[in-house]
């Protein structure tokens, strides 16, 4: 018994070492400049093989994009004597600020939830929230709100079927990077599945900064906030003097 267990293991690693990803992006970097409204990615790539395409189950693509992590705050309202007041609190520890998923099938269809438990790849299972305070009995509609508001908003995606599959070896898809992203390294990883299973995985990042007068205001806010607040100020004050001129200006020639 124990040989065919060995044995059943060892073609099982076989099967997985024998299919790997050969990726490729259009671009690695995506630069946020002053008038960035936002960049759509094309990732392609190809399956490498030492041996024929296994028969059975069809292989199935997932692709996704997170970006950086960080903690959030979220707040439940309710209404108190005719005002809007924060009721509830729940700490989510890291939520990504973009998060994309693109499959080659139905999500039900490419990978089991045992998979996606291990690898964390669905939206929900990318948000990490350990626990709520014990007065709290739906914790889970806080992580659902998340969702929700950055689903509004693009910066999370689950699209299915919008991963293209030809002939089991390339594949592609695109993916809209909205304009409102968080400067850092999207952590993106490729996952090649079977029967629901993982069979290989490929990590790589694409890195998202500000570039131009962006970053030459974000570095100011940030290591001389004194200056850009007087910047700031005087901006102000010469686009209101400036409004002003060009008010009188028509008025008399009215």
């Amino acid at each position: 018994m124990r040989w065919l267990l060995l044995l059943l293991a060892t073609l099982t690693a076989s099967i997985t070492q024998a299919e790997e990803v050969v990726l490729g992006l259009s671009q690695d970097r995506v630069q946020i400049t002053a008038t960035f409204d936002g960049d759509e990615i094309l990732i392609f790539g190809a399956v490498k093989r030492e041996a024929p395409i296994p028969q059975g189950d069809p292989l199935q693509v997932i692709i996704a994009v997170a970006g950086p992590s960080e903690p959030l705050t979220v707040y439940r309202k309710a209404k108190r004597f005719g005002i809007w007041v924060n009721t509830d609190t729940v700490e989510v520890d890291l939520a990504p600020s973009f998060y994309a998923v693109a499959t080659s099938a139905p999500w039900d269809q490419v990978i089991k939830d045992t998979e996606d438990l291990r690898h964390h790849i669905s939206i929900p299972r990318a948000i990490r929230s350990v626990g709520a305070p014990m007065t709290i009995s739906d914790a889970q509609s806080f992580t659902d709100a998340v969702i929700r508001i950055r689903s509004a908003a693009d910066l999370y995606q689950l699209r299915e079927n919008a991963v293209q599959v030809d002939q089991q070896t390339l594949f592609r898809t695109a993916l809209k990077m909205p304009a409102n992203l968080t400067e850092g390294d999207y952590a993106t990883r490729i996952f090649l599945t079977r029967g629901g299973d993982v069979v290989a995985q490929y990590d790589t990042v694409i890195n998202v900064d500000k570039v131009g007068l962006e970053r030459w205001l974000f570095d100011l806010s940030r290591n001389q906030p004194l200056a850009y607040g007087i910047l700031s100020l005087a901006i102000a004050i010469f686009a209101g003097w400036g409004a002003s001129a060009i008010f009188n200006i028509l008025r008399q020639g009215g």
